[in-house]
């Protein structure tokens, strides 16, 4: 008996300190085997179905959606826009309050070579346990801060931090603007102390592709920076195409008949 009191306990102080915590969801893919199209849960494709979420473009072509998550800056961003100029590729780099006052300078240089800057919260916090208030105030400290940096007043895609979410989370980023985007194929890349080599990074970025891929990355892994031009060059022989997150949007909410 008295064990289970304590269990009830528990449960009801966790509703007491995360109310808003109910039904929160970790991301979750399944890679395919043969570079096939990765999947999620059917619960998740609903869910963003429902609230024009993504995490994944159409599989029937050789395209792929290149995106960065951008918490702080560990000294490998501007070779990655190096290799991003050179090859013309456009990519989507999400970005936190941290970031964005750190690393003005590096923001506006992804704007001025034409990618997508997306909002990654200002403190990077669980979106699916704060409250509608602090959920707004998050995305808005950062947006207001990058279009005070950079003159641009379009800030239309949202990466929740660590891809916790719940409908909740999703509804709300919905009503804000914002296009929830989630991933199809990545790997454990953010631990700065973790690195394997460029060979290392290749090898686990290239046996997660597949036609349609939105591609997540962190800036903070020196071995991504290092194997990019070799990934990118490579999969441009298989005849891939590098596209932005803007094309895939318009595409999505164009007539069948105009595709």
């Amino acid at each position: 008996m008295k064990k289970l009191v304590l269990v009830l306990l528990v449960a009801v102080c966790g509703l007491i300190f995360h109310p808003f915590s109910i039904n929160a969801k970790d991301w979750y893919f399944k890679p395919a085997k043969n570079n096939q199209p990765a999947t999620t849960e059917p619960e998740y494709e609903e869910l963003l179905k429902k609230y024009d979420g993504i995490y994944i473009g159409d599989t029937s072509k050789k395209e792929l959606f290149l995106t960065f998550d951008n918490g702080y800056e560990a000294g490998y961003t501007a070779g990655i826009l190096d290799t991003l100029k050179k090859e013309k590729v456009p990519a989507a780099f999400f970005v936190t309050g941290h970031y964005i006052s750190d690393q003005p300078g590096l923001v506006k240089r992804m704007v001025k070579e034409g990618h997508i800057v997306g909002n990654h919260s200002w403190g990077h916090p669980d979106l699916s346990k704060i409250s509608d208030a602090k959920y707004k105030e998050e995305l808005a400290k950062l947006k207001v801060r990058y279009m005070k940096l950079t003159g641009d007043r379009q800030m239309a895609y949202l990466r929740p931090p660590r891809g916790t979410f719940s409908e909740r989370s999703l509804k709300l980023g919905q009503s804000e603007g914002y296009i929830d985007v989630f991933w199809s194929a990545a790997y454990r890349d953010w631990v700065r102390d973790d690195q394997h080599g460029a060979d290392y990074a290749y090898e686990h970025i290239m046996n997660r592709i597949h036609p349609g891929a939105i591609i997540l990355l962190h800036t903070v892994s020196r071995d991504n920076a290092q194997a990019l031009p070799r990934v990118i060059h490579d999969l441009k022989k298989q005849g891939y195409r590098f596209r932005s997150l803007d094309d895939l949007m318009a595409e999505k909410h164009l007539p069948s008949s105009f595709r």
